[in-house]
């Protein structure tokens, strides 16, 4: 791996598989921008618990299984505990609320290799990281905005 991974947790109120979100990870892979490196669906219940969905037809079978081994993520359908990989630094119930079906994609961004090398050659750390929240964008749209 060469770029910085970002996790993605993506909420639905109903999954609606089209092949669209795919497609579009298929092209930006192609252009060396992002690369997904794995996606793991889940549904989480109104009592919290969490339950791993089949993945979509086509799908390599072992799909999401390296989600399950970074972010330990819940059992598999059958039942059987998703093995942690030593303890995950960033939990799903912090990120899923109760009664959400969500995608959760581990993306390297490769774009952001160079970037990333450059800060680093000149001393630098990252501190933090997010995506600002729509509203805000909407807000920064017409601070920019002649």
């Amino acid at each position: 791996m060469t770029g910085p991974v970002q996790v993605l947790v993506v909420g639905f109120d109903q999954l609606v598989q089209t092949g669209e979100v795919m497609a579009e990870l298929e092209r930006l892979r192609r252009a060396g921008t992002v690369r997904l490196l794995d996606v793991l669906v889940v549904k989480r219940t109104e009592d919290g618990a969490f339950h791993t969905l089949p993945a979509p037809a086509g799908a390599p079978p072992d799909m999401g299984t390296r989600v399950a081994a970074i972010l330990g993520a819940p059992p598999d359908e059958d039942g059987s505990a998703a093995a942690p990989g030593g303890g995950p630094t960033w939990s799903l119930a912090d990120a899923i609320p109760e009664g959400t079906t969500a995608a959760v994609a581990l993306l390297e961004h490769l774009w952001a290799t160079p970037l990333r090398e450059a800060i680093h050659r000149a001393g630098g750390k990252a501190l933090d990281e997010t995506w600002l929240a729509q509203p805000d964008v909407e807000r920064l749209e017409h601070l920019i905005t002649p």
